[in-house]
């Protein structure tokens, strides 16, 4: 059995669907802690711009929107999304036609849960997501998704936030959106990032957390009922939760 080891980008993984889409029997994934089968042959794959075009060419040909559907499996956080993601590809090229009707098919029922899960997440934090102003009047938000959503979300804070810069940091990746109120860059860093909040940020935060504990009644807690309404994992960056 072939494992097409990939570097986690498009173009990679396209290149190595070049040859796994033939392969019937072989795992494609980007993961460093797979767990390999007994006599795998690994093959380090490294991106070919004329294979990736050329399957690309393919895809579009039988199934333009599925040059859009592959983008969001592969922003999956997850160690098998290049597998959900190929197992769908072949169904395309072997019905030579779009498959995403086929709701039945285990291939496009994969994929379509995962692509839910990520869009999903995305529409969350666009209304969970916490920006504090930092004291160079800067507005920072961390956040730790599940799935690799940072340029799903982005394109909404840069029409709510237009004339404030603003910084949205995925801690999980290492990576961050810089934006200037003019134009905005994806840079990556490794480093922790320590924000000095402003005065108003701070007496702000202190004022929410005094209301949310004059509004909370100690008496009757309501911790489960507060977890069906969110998730424990939004609340790392809520001020009123520490």
């Amino acid at each position: 059995m072939n494992v097409y080891i990939t570097d986690g980008t498009e173009n990679c993984f396209y290149t190595a669907v070049f040859n796994a889409c033939t392969d019937k029997d072989c795992i494609v994934t980007s993961s460093c802690a797979v767990q390999l089968p007994l006599g795998a042959n690994v093959v380090a794959v490294t991106a070919d711009g004329e294979k990736c075009t050329r399957v690309k060419k393919k895809l579009n040909e039988y199934a333009p929107h599925a040059l859009k559907d592959i983008p969001l499996l592969l922003r999956r956080g997850c160690a098998n999304k290049e597998q959900t993601a190929l197992e769908y590809i072949r169904l395309i090229m072997e019905k030579k036609a779009p498959v995403k009707d086929m709701l039945s098919h285990p291939a496009v029922i994969a994929a379509t849960e995962e692509m839910r899960k990520v869009t999903l997440e995305a529409h969350r934090f666009t209304g969970f997501l916490r920006f504090m102003e930092g004291s160079g009047g800067i507005f920072y938000a961390p956040f730790e998704p599940d799935n690799d959503i940072l340029e799903l979300i982005l394109p909404h804070f840069i029409r709510r936030l237009k004339n404030q810069p603003f910084v949205i940091h995925d801690t999980i990746r290492g990576k961050a959106a810089l934006y200037n109120m003019r134009e905005c860059a994806i840079v990556h860093t490794d480093k922790k990032v320590n924000v000095v909040l402003s005065d108003c940020e701070d007496a702000f935060q202190k004022l929410w957390k005094e209301y949310y504990e004059s509004v909370n009644i100690a008496q009757r807690p309501h911790e489960k009922q507060m977890k069906g309404y969110m998730p424990v994992r939004y609340w790392k960056y809520m001020p009123e939760k520490h």
